[in-house]
């Protein structure tokens, strides 16, 4: 089956999460030894086996490498919703406001809503008297209904948690006291990591407290490159003194360093101390203000705890500790793990204080225990949340009840960040609400390793282990030093030979790293070059050996391959690097936009440092350390929250929304990166702690947008343009209003970059404007002759002689086929037949069309030796032939096909134009293979076919390709179109031949609309001659 990179990467990456999420079947967990599957026939075909399977590799994006895995219940997602009693656990919401936006509509009961810029004050005699007044209403809708509540909410949201039945759902939903009942969710952490088995222990220990560092480490080499040496920091507004973050998450691990300091409550904190097991008062020091625990519904759900969880604030899986500190921890010095000393490490803001709401238990959670602790965090007077929790593929309704507790927080003077998730496509980013500030992961620091092989070959991988460098040493497969038939290509426990493997690097296919680890340990093993058959997300662990990881397809192939040619005498030098080649830049595992939950809004909205950073943990997570690097957006957003809370400290007059804005227009930019994967870019607090405009909804716009049946965010005022389906045949109008929240009038003047081919107005273009006041501007865009389909990205900055605002803007202008995935990285609905085509157009009113007509594939036959079965694609491998040919300038399609009459060949499809690949066919074994590419660049491009052949030496094989032209006249053909469209129909049509075509041939063709005097581009149309039977 043909497909691209970035669908074969969904496809690859579902199985595996819906398995993590749901906390069963065959992802093992610590403890449980994990048989590999029987390995295919190799006995037939080349006589050479890799010892691979087909799916070589797997990542659990949710959970850590191997140290815990999210729901260890035993249970599918469903079997975990059913309670031992047959009852679904939801969450009901009721009519009225809760505390945070009552705004005095009941006689007799004071607002209680904050205004703008100002905090909640939970506990004023309005709040209480208003808080008694919800609980009457909520012990009457639950009498009626015959309810036993679980959690009661007030401050946040307004209602309750229980299990019920289908008639109390029914009896419910009937009350007009109630506004909703939903079923609740599950969601799990945002941590990407490798998957494993049961890891070697090792230990990681801190010494010293001393303040060092100013910020969470991002670790290079043996050293925290962001950390700063400062012998005599001060507490201070600087450092986020006297704020509170909120961590919704695992919980804490108080006996850390990271969390060793005797504070005072800050003015307004109205929280508590949650005693349980193995957490007692004093470890709330102050550092730790407060600390509660929320298990109701995971307990009603389930009937117990996920195993090794204790029912208490304490950390047991090192999640919620490496985001507290990461956020607000103290400044430690030389942090050690497995004898590696990494330097000092020290939180965003280490002088802010952390509230600690465990919502998450073994990784997993339910929605309802977090709107509790939602609730309760607003009630105890924090001032940023940070939420790294989200649901796997990404939001996937516009309006929840988590969404509408944040909006609620966001009103009260809360501001709250998310982890944007790691799902590494596009259209599956979490926590996309306007008011929260959705944060993907960045990669801002190398930590990089190389293996040069002995061909000359150097590929440079990934590594935070200490690298033996000197001299070249022998280099094995694990398969070629195997002791066993099965496992041992993954140098699984007990599969390796010692005398085969003692003082070599071993190379080791992905499975169980750590299992991989012990065995080259246990055998006399000198390093390991791990690589990923499949291809993988760039993760890193500290293994405490010399591991260097290849995380790419394409770095795997060239190792497998050396080895293929060099069974008995390849070497490989292994050595420690940072060049910085890949820094900043997007993890690849971040999710990205668009977000295709809501039009008009940017997401994420910013990136942070996500990968390798060096922070806090649970011991008994993670293998005795006291601290360990962990990747993944969960590790992005606590920087942002620590950020926030700074900012807060310095202006604490600030909205959660101007917060957000100074952060968003004076961020940095990714070089090379579209919005719709970085946002606004990577946060600078330096330039956010004076922006000199602000750019923020008001509260009235954003209830509005969480009251809308299918929200749009365009018209937000908001510091960012995300047109995912606008109609390119009329303009865009926008406004935004730009505040001063300097101390001086300055006058800025407006302009736009990149967005090429639109047409883009700013009116006025220069605005005055005064501390405090509100310049209105109006933005005009017009698509003029941007590609039609495609997303186009750039920016409209504000500058004054003091500063600069910017605000990212992509925009996509829907023409045949509407799109929720960025299709700059993928095509969508470009294929079609031409007897049964089929168009939805983003536009209303007549049309017209043409095509270029039919053209065939030219075929040619050939013979390659065949490649190893079960092999790893490289271009220069046994197996691979490449096929070279020239686009030209104007060309609307390229299509090629390989095939075989061997039902037992596997081709694969590889289509380069330099060394950039543009499509793989690859997903599936099979005969036939087709790649194509929809509007190609001109230039030259390669095809090369991969042969994996169990019948024979050598295989025979047809490769065929057309380039068509944009202008192009072939067979002629007529085009069968309505005359008028509809936006968002979907219009059938035809390309039907104008003469009979040979039969043994495969024709495409390329159709394009116009309307309103402008081209659409249509779609690339294959037929053949039975489609007009």
């Amino acid at each position: 089956m043909a497909t691209s990179t970035r669908t074969l990467r969904r496809r690859l990456a579902i199985p595996l999460l819906a398995l993590v999420l749901a906390g069963g079947g065959t992802v093992a967990t610590r403890g449980t030894a994990t048989a590999a599957p029987a390995e295919p026939d190799t006995s037939a075909g080349s006589g050479v086996s890799s010892g691979l399977r087909p799916e070589g590799d797997r990542v659990d994006l949710t959970g850590g490498a191997g140290r815990f895995r999210p729901g260890q219940t035993g249970k599918t997602e469903a079997e975990q919703k059913q309670t031992p009693t047959g009852r679904t656990p939801y969450v009901v919401e009721l009519a009225e406001d809760p505390v945070a936006t009552y705004t005095g509509k009941v006689s007799g009961l004071a607002r209680t809503r904050p205004a703008p810029g100002e905090q909640l004050e939970p506990q004023s005699g309005a709040a209480k008297a208003y808080r008694k007044h919800l609980g009457t209403q909520r012990t009457a809708v639950a009498k009626a209904a015959g309810i036993a509540v679980n959690e009661v909410y007030t401050t946040a949201f307004n209602g309750f948690s229980a299990t019920l039945t289908s008639a109390q759902v029914k009896a419910l939903k009937a009350d007009k006291r109630v506004r909703s009942v939903t079923e609740s969710q599950m969601v799990s952490l945002s941590q990407a990591s490798l998957g494993d088995t049961t890891p070697q222990p090792t230990t990681g220990t801190a010494t010293g407290t001393a303040g060092t560092a100013t910020t969470a480490a991002s670790v290079t080499g043996a050293q925290a490159t962001s950390a700063q040496k400062s012998t005599a920091r001060k507490p201070g507004r600087s450092t986020g003194a006297g704020t509170v973050i909120g961590v919704l998450d695992t919980g804490i691990w108080p006996e850390s360093p990271s969390f060793a300091r005797k504070m005072s409550a800050p003015a307004g904190w109205h929280g508590t101390c949650q005693t349980g097991y193995k957490f007692a008062a004093e470890h709330c020091n102050g550092k730790i203000i407060g600390a509660r625990y929320f298990a109701d519904t995971v307990l009603a759900a389930n009937g117990a705890l996920p195993e090794g969880e204790v029912l208490s604030p304490r950390d047991m899986v090192g999640h919620g500790s490496h985001t507290a500190s990461t956020a607000a921890g103290l400044p430690v010095d030389d942090v050690t793990i497995s004898g590696r000393n990494f330097g000092s490490i020290s939180g965003v803001a280490p002088d802010a204080q952390i509230a600690v709401y465990k919502v998450l238990w073994g990784g997993m959670g339910y929605d309802a225990d977090i709107i509790a602790g939602i609730d309760a965090a607003v009630a105890d007077g924090v001032q940023v949340l940070n939420y790294s929790i989200g649901t796997v593929f990404g939001d996937n309704e516009p309006n929840t009840p988590i969404g509408n507790a944040f909006l609620n927080a966001t009103l009260a003077g809360v501001f709250v960040t998310a982890a944007a998730g790691n799902a590494g496509f596009s259209s599956a980013v979490s926590n996309t609400q306007p008011w929260v500030t959705t944060v993907g992961a960045a990669v801002t620091n190398v930590n990089a390793g190389t293996v040069r092989l002995g061909d000359g070959t150097t590929i440079t991988g990934a590594s935070l282990d200490v690298l033996p460098g000197g001299r070249s040493l022998p280099l094995v497969f694990g398969k070629q030093a195997g002791t066993l038939e099965e496992g041992s290509a993954y140098c699984l426990p007990g599969s390796l030979d010692p005398a085969k493997v003692k003082g070599k690097v071993v190379a080791c296919a992905l499975d169980s790293p750590y299992g991989a680890v012990q065995e080259l340990k246990a055998k006399g093993a000198a390093a390991m070059v791990l690589f990923a058959p499949n291809g993988n997300f760039k993760v890193s662990s500290v293994y405490g050996f010399p591991v260097l990881y290849l995380n790419t397809k394409e770095q795997a192939g060239k190792i497998f391959n050396y080895l293929m040619r060099h069974p008995a005498d390849g070497t490989a030098r292994l050595t420690s690097s940072s060049d910085g080649s890949n820094a900043p830049s997007v993890a690849d595992y971040s999710s990205t936009g668009p977000d295709k939950m809501h039009s008009g809004l940017m997401k994420p909205d910013l990136v942070a440092p996500g990968s390798d950073i060096i922070a806090a943990v649970s011991p008994p997570g993670n293998f005795g350390r006291q601290y360990d690097a962990y990747s993944g957006t969960s590790m992005a957003a606590p920087h942002v929250a620590g950020e926030a809370a700074i900012l807060r400290a310095e202006h604490p007059d600030w909205s959660p929304g101007a917060v957000a804005s100074a952060l968003h227009t004076t961020a940095d930019t990714v070089v090379n990166t579209s919005p719709l994967a970085q946002g606004s870019g990577l946060s600078s607090l330096k330039r956010a702690a004076d922006p000199g405009l602000v750019i923020e909804p008001d509260v009235k716009s954003l209830i509005a947008f969480s009251e809308a049946a299918q929200p749009d965010g365009r018209e937000l005022n908001l510091p960012s343009i995300a047109l995912r389906e606008y109609d390119g045949t009329k303009p865009v109008v926008l406004t935004r209003k730009l505040t001063n929240v300097g101390s001086k009038r300055e006058t800025y003047r407006a302009s736009a970059s990149g967005l090429e081919g639109m047409q883009v107005s700013v009116s006025p273009a220069v605005v005055t404007v005064a501390p405090g006041k509100t310049a209105s501007v109006t933005i005009t865009l017009r698509r003029g002759s941007a590609p039609w389909d495609r997303y186009v990205t750039g920016a409209i900055t504000w500058r004054s002689t003091a500063h600069q605002v910017r605000i990212p803007v992509a925009a996509r202008p829907w023409g045949i086929t509407p799109r929720q995935y960025d299709d700059n990285l993928e095509e969508f609905g470009r294929l079609a037949s031409g007897a049964y085509g089929m168009i939805e157009p983003g536009f209303t009113g007549p049309v017209s069309g043409r095509s270029t007509g039919y053209a065939p594939l030219q075929w040619e036959s050939y013979s390659m030796p065949t490649g190893v079965r079960g092999g790893v694609f490289d271009r220069k491998a046994l197996g691979v032939r490449a096929h070279s040919f020239k686009v030209p300038a104007g060309s609307a399609g390229i299509v090629v096909k390989a095939e075989t009459d061997d039902p037992d060949t596997n081709l694969d499809l590889w289509l380069y134009k330099g060394d950039k690949l543009v499509y793989r066919s690859a997903a599936s074994w099979s005969s036939s293979e087709r790649a194509w590419v929809f509007m190609p660049e001109a230039g030259t491009y390669t095809a090369y076919v991969f042969a994996q052949d169990s019948g024979g030496p050598v295989v025979d094989y047809r490769l065929g390709h057309v380039v068509l032209s944009r202008n192009g006249h072939y067979k002629p053909a007529t085009l069968a179109l309505p005359t008028a469209v509809e936006r968002g129909t979907t219009p059938p049509y035809k390309l039907r031949p104008d003469a009979p075509l040979k039969p043994d041939l495969e024709y495409w063709a390329y159709t394009e609309l116009r309307t309103k005097g402008q081209v659409v581009p249509g779609q690339l149309v294959s037929t053949t001659q039975d489609s007009w039977q």
